[in-house]
């Protein structure tokens, strides 16, 4: 059985500045996102991978379209969707403990079932003992995994990464790839994460969908198949794996030849 719709956007534009000086960002873009899928979005700079991720997250209005979640209409943020950024956004004030919790607080979760939670997210991403430190006191992977447990832990049934890894080394990066799989594997969330590393996107996601220059458009999507059951390097260095993220790169490669649009 198909599973349902999580996430559709259906013929989205956007548009910014004023009519005598409007760029068009995004045009007709069409997706559909179903219930457990991971799905990354890929293309050149500028593309508009970022904006149609913040529309979905409710900041920013569709010029044009709409979008939906669980069949109802994005009109602003909801619990429902939680985002990671690529600049932690945790609280510098709040230990790891308070940072994860605050989510669960905010929405009015007991204590104890807080504490419950937040102790199973810790445990999960590897920070037992770090609970009371601030972030000042944690590396750059730390905060992440603090940021990714802190999104996970009040359950939202849809989760929006912008480029979450982007501002990692490459050591910490790939093992941020493998916990955000491992949170994937063991939660089922519905996962949209917009990134501009192919390797990643591949590594990752059950589709990666391929935009175009601006104004950016869905031109190219490509199912994902790779067996991810053995270690990072099995998947890797397979033959699958490498033919997939060829055909994915040469995608890419043809829409930053493309120039760019002018404003319009």
């Amino acid at each position: 059985m198909t599973a349902r719709p999580k996430i559709q956007v259906e013929v989205v534009s956007r548009s910014f500045g004023d009519s005598g000086n409007r760029v068009l960002a995004l045009k007709d873009i069409n997706l559909t996102v179903r219930e457990g899928e991971f799905v990354s979005i890929v293309g050149p700079s500028g593309c508009g991978k970022s904006t149609l991720l913040y529309m979905l997250g409710g900041f920013v209005a569709p010029t044009s379209g709409r979008l939906l979640a669980d069949g109802q209409p994005i009109v602003a943020p909801g619990i429902d969707r939680g985002i990671v950024f690529q600049e932690y956004a945790l609280f510098p004030w709040l230990t790891v403990f308070d940072n994860i919790a605050y989510g669960l607080e905010m929405t009015g979760v007991p204590a104890a079932k807080r504490q419950q939670a937040v102790e199973h997210y810790i445990s999960l991403i590897g920070l037992k003992g770090f609970e009371q430190r601030y972030p000042r006191e944690l590396s750059g992977g730390m905060k992440q995994r603090v940021a990714l447990a802190r999104t996970f832990a009040y359950e939202p049934s849809i989760l929006l990464l912008d480029e979450p890894f982007g501002a990692l080394d490459s050591l910490t990066r790939e093992t941020m790839q493998d916990e955000l799989r491992r949170l994937w594997a063991t939660t089922g969330k519905t996962i949209l994460m917009v990134t501009h590393d192919v390797d990643e996107a591949v590594y990752l996601s059950n589709r990666v969908c391929v935009m175009s220059q601006r104004p950016g458009r869905v031109v190219e999507e490509f199912a994902i198949d790779l067996d991810r059951d053995g270690p990072r390097e099995d998947v890797v260095l397979s033959d699958a794996y490498t033919a997939t993220h060829n055909a994915v790169w040469l995608s890419v490669r043809r829409q930053v030849s493309n120039p760019p649009a002018p404003a319009s």
